[in-house]
């Protein structure tokens, strides 16, 4: 979940959480990938042909590097170091539940570890498992002082934000302790740009695994909830614009685009 804009837009798009029905499990998460069409000779075509057209050598130069550089280099494999986009079927798919005995397996926490380089590179706070192209249930969250810093103390109230250590949730399940909503704009670094006003429970606990394999559970409230439902959301293939009053979901740098 993502938290950048002016002040409070700032706050909004880490939340994606700058603050991840769903896809049967059995769908394929894998890339697709375009075959390079070949490309045709024109060498023996004279300049006094009838048939020559004007054709960009530029847009031929490039394709044909990156049909080249594909062919040496293998485009990159889950985990990812970016975030997955809307649009990847791994964003829709229900995120397959980890065997507790592989926590402490390198593949689990290499995919951990990413998570958490990920989040923190983009100074986002929270993401899930899916948005880096793997389709497990781990969620990542993280509130660091300097965040905190950037708000105003108006802010910090009205919102419920607080410092939270980095926490690690495998296999989580969540309930709902106070079922009372309130509604706050959200963003999410897989839809990149955007934000909307999303309810969300004020009152939740989440318990399963840490990364160390350890049964743990967190009672959060205010806006620590709101990143915790958001992340949970991503596991079930669910994102905040199934849940967002449409009528508030905004690009957040309209006004940049009007004054350039």
């Amino acid at each position: 979940m993502s938290t950048k804009s002016c002040t409070s837009l700032l706050q909004m798009s880490r939340m994606g959480l700058k603050l991840h029905t769903s896809i049967a499990p059995h769908c394929s998460t894998r890339a697709l990938r375009l075959t390079p069409v070949t490309s045709i000779c024109l060498s023996h075509i004279s300049a006094d042909s009838p048939h020559r057209r004007p054709y960009s050598s530029s847009i031929k130069v490039r394709s044909y590097l990156q049909y080249l550089k594909r062919k040496i280099i293998s485009p990159p494999s889950p985990p990812y170091s970016h975030v997955c986009q809307v649009g990847d079927p791994v964003l829709r798919s229900c995120a397959a539940a980890v065997d507790p005995a592989a926590i402490t397996g390198c593949e689990i926490q290499q995919v951990i570890s990413t998570m958490v380089k990920v989040m923190r590179k983009l100074e986002c706070v929270g993401l899930s498992a899916p948005q880096i192209g793997v389709p497990l249930r781990i969620v990542v969250l993280e509130y660091p002082e300097k965040m905190l810093e950037e708000s105003s103390s108006a802010s910090r109230k009205v919102r419920g934000l607080s410092v939270q250590p980095l926490r690690i949730f495998v296999n989580p399940q969540l309930r709902v302790l106070d079922g009372q909503t309130v509604l706050f704009q959200e963003a999410c670094e897989s839809i990149s740009g955007y934000s909307a006003t999303v309810p969300r429970y004020l009152s939740v606990e989440v318990s399963g695994l840490n990364e160390k394999g350890e049964a743990v559970t967190w009672q959060a409230s205010g806006w620590p909830a709101r990143i915790l439902q958001h992340e949970m959301d991503h596991l079930d293939g669910v994102l905040y614009i199934d849940r967002m009053d449409s009528k508030t979901f905004i690009n957040i740098n309209w006004q940049a685009h009007n004054e350039k």
